[in-house]
Formats: C-alpha cells, sequence, structure tokens
C-alpha cells in the first residue's frame, strides 16, 4: 500500500504498522509507539466515541499527512485503524496557490491605484490644457472691474472736492456767494455725467466679479471629486452646464453650441467622473471640426436609463478605427498632441457606473457619442 497505516486496541496500544507507516518515524527500537505518539491525543478516544476521526499532520520533515482513524468495537475492547495519507504535494501547490493570489491581490490593489492615478492624472492634464482659456475668461471681466475700480476712483476724488466746496459754503454767512464756484466745479468735473455713470459703473463691475465667480465656481465643481468619494444623487444637466462652461473657451470661436434637454431624474453617480467624460468628448467634438461647425447636446430618459447625446459636425470616425477607439492609448492626434487615454478613462468611468458608451457615425453630420447610465446603482455600496 501507498498510504500508511496503523492497527491499534481500542486502549490506543500499538499492534502493527505496515512499511510505508514504519517509514514516518525514525525511531528503530520502538516504531510503533513513535508511529502512535504522532497522533493528537484524543484522536482514538474521538474514534471510539464517533465512529472515525480525521486530522492533518506536519512532520518536521516538511510532509503534510491527511489521517484517518476508524473505530471497530467488539467483545475484546475493539480495534482502531489508522490510515496516513501524504498529502504534501497536494498541500505545497495549495500554498502555493495562496501565495499567486495574495501576490495578484497586491499587484490587483496596486493596479487600481494606478488606475485612480492615471485617471487624476488624465483630469489634472486636461484642466492644464484647459487654463489657458479659463484664465481668458478670468482676465476679462477682472480687466474692465479694473478699469471702472480706476473710474470709481476718479469719481469719487471729483465727488469729495465737491462736497468739500459744499461743506465751506456752509459755514459762511451767505452760502449763496459760493454758488459759482460750485457750478463751475460741477461743470469741471462733468458733475451730471459721473451720477448717470456710477449706477451703471456698478452694476458692470458686480457682474463682471460675478462671472469671475461662476467660473471658479465651475471649475471646482467639475475637479473636486469629493473627499468620501460617494454615489450622490446628482443633476447631470448641472454637471453638463459646468463642464460646457469649463471648456467654452476652447469651442466658442468655431462652436455653435445646442442644447436639447429633456427631463431627467436625479441619477446616482460620481458627478466629478461623469464631468470628466463630457469634457473628453466636448473637447474630441471639437477637435473633429475644422473651421465652423455645430455641437449637440442632447438627453432623454429611456425606462430605468437615462442617456445623454453629445453629437458633432465634423468629419466624423473612420470605420476602420470606430471598434478602437475605446482602446488605452489608441489616438488619431499627431504624436505630442494627444495621450490616447481620454475616451479609454471615460469608457472605464461609464462601465463603473454598470453604464454603456457607445459611438457612430451620422452620414453627413460628424460623429455622435451616446452614454447610457442606470438611474439607480445596483451595486450594495451606492448610496
Amino acid at each position: 500500500m501507498d498510504d500508511g497505516y496503523l492497527l491499534c486496541r481500542g486502549d490506543a496500544r500499538p499492534l502493527h504498522a505496515n512499511a510505508a507507516a514504519l517509514a514516518l518515524v525514525n525511531d528503530e527500537h520502538d516504531a510503533l509507539a513513535a508511529l502512535a505518539r504522532l497522533l493528537p491525543a484524543d484522536a482514538i478516544a474521538t474514534a471510539r466515541a464517533d465512529g472515525r476521526w480525521n486530522g492533518d499532520l506536519s512532520l518536521d520533515d516538511g510532509l503534510v499527512l491527511q489521517v484517518r482513524a476508524y473505530f471497530h468495537d467488539n467483545p475484546g475492547g475493539g480495534h482502531c485503524l489508522v490510515v496516513f495519507h501524504d498529502v504534501s504535494e497536494a498541500h505545497a501547490r495549495q500554498q502555493e496557490l495562496q501565495r499567486r493570489h495574495a501576490q495578484l491581490r497586491q499587484t490587483l490593489v496596486r493596479l487600481a491605484g494606478a488606475q485612480e492615478q492615471l485617471v487624476q492624472s488624465e483630469k489634472m492634464a486636461s484642466i492644464g490644457q484647459l487654463a489657458a482659456g479659463v484664465a481668458h475668461e478670468i482676465n476679462n471681466p477682472i480687466g474692465y472691474v479694473h478699469s471702472n475700480l480706476g473710474s470709481l476712483q476718479e469719481y469719487l476724488h471729483s465727488l469729495f472736492s465737491l462736497i468739500e466746496v459744499y461743506e465751506r459754503a456752509l459755514r459762511l454767512p451767505d452760502p449763496k456767494a459760493m454758488l459759482p464756484e460750485i457750478e463751475e466745479m460741477r461743470s469741471r468735473y462733468d458733475i451730471d455725467f459721473i451720477t448717470g455713470d456710477l449706477p451703471q459703473l456698478m452694476a458692470e463691475s458686480r457682474e463682471g466679479i460675478e462671472r469671475v465667480t461662476a467660473i471658479v465656481r465651475n471649475l471646482k465643481d467639475f475637479s473636486y471629486s469629493g473627499r468620501d468619494d460617494s454615489w450622490k444623487s446628482a443633476d447631470l444637466h448641472a454637471g453638463l452646464d459646468s463642464t460646457i462652461n469649463i471648456v467654452w473657451n476652447e469651442l466658442k470661436y468655431k462652436v455653435t453650441l445646442e442644447r436639447h434637454y429633456g427631463k431627467l431624474p436625479l441619477v446616482q453617480c460620481r458627478p466629478s467622473e461623469l464631468n470628466q467624460v463630457f469634457m473628453n468628448i466636448l473637447l474630441n467634438a471639437s477637435h473633429a471640426i475644422d473651421e465652423r461647425g455645430t455641437i449637440t447636446v442632447s438627453t432623454g430618459v429611456e425606462g430605468d436609463e437615462v442617456w445623454v447625446e453629445i453629437q458633432d459636425s465634423g468629419h466624423g470616425i473612420p470605420e476602420e478605427i470606430l471598434q478602437r477607439i475605446f482602446d488605452p492609448f489608441f489616438t488619431t492626434k499627431p504624436v505630442g498632441s494627444g495621450t490616447g487615454l481620454g475616451l479609454s478613462i471615460s469608457y472605464g468611468i461609464v462601465k463603473k457606473h454598470n453604464g454603456r458608451i457607445e459611438a457612430r457615425n451620422i452620414p453627413g453630420a460628424g460623429a455622435c457619442f451616446r452614454i447610457m447610465l442606470p438611474i439607480r446603482q445596483p451595486s450594495p455600496d451606492a448610496v
């Protein structure tokens, strides 16, 4: 027999063992006793009570044994048969599998971290590309607010000078004597113009500050991922509008933007990540338009899903590469002007949202990207 066996009396005294069992011990004087001592103290007692006992033994030489004890009761006190089965190879394979599983788990954690860094790097790279445009959008209102403040400073100087003359006139016995000087000063400083221009100047300045505030808020909404990175019920239209405002400097010189929004419910999602998807597709649509064109953003509901379509009037996507546009690092742009990660990351974000993203050509009207998202997330960790 390949397996070793040991026959014992009911009181655990060994009677006989085969060669395979004796080879497990090195005691030449009392090999049977040494073999019996390998068993846990309660092995035969448990076998007597339950009819059988199972367990594993690890020997000093690295052998791993699967041990089974079977008890047969009889008037003489019964006998117990113990079978030793070598499972060292299977145990080693199991240990190796566990080791590789641990390595794979660590690799998966590292890949997840690398993917998150890649997403953030792509987002920051995109924001970097848009920084000049955002700065231009901020500089315009800041420029005329600064100019208005200069005018306001001059107006205040003129008004304070006039007030000073009025105060001197009030201290005279006959204030009317100062009227010629007052009228000359009102004419010199053009007080009537100042009175009419001040409200408009203040309104323009307030509008400029509000524009800057809106741009900063849109940029913050776009880039902020949330400290808890949790799922939220969000308004996709607000995310689309925020993203459009951020990329508007890239679009406004050659794109006419049309919005055809349907009535959408709040969607369970990670808004910042979806904003990145919208930005990637909007920028690609803009790059597909050579001189002048139209980008149409549409939304709607189908069953328990919402959809967002972004269609451009550009040159479309060649059919031979249409199936590859979501592959990582695939790009049709010149070297140095595109990472090839935008659509790949967008595909991963939409898939993480249990949604779908598709691209198709519209004959004579460029390309159309359609994003479909569930209104409620099926995953149990979504809140």
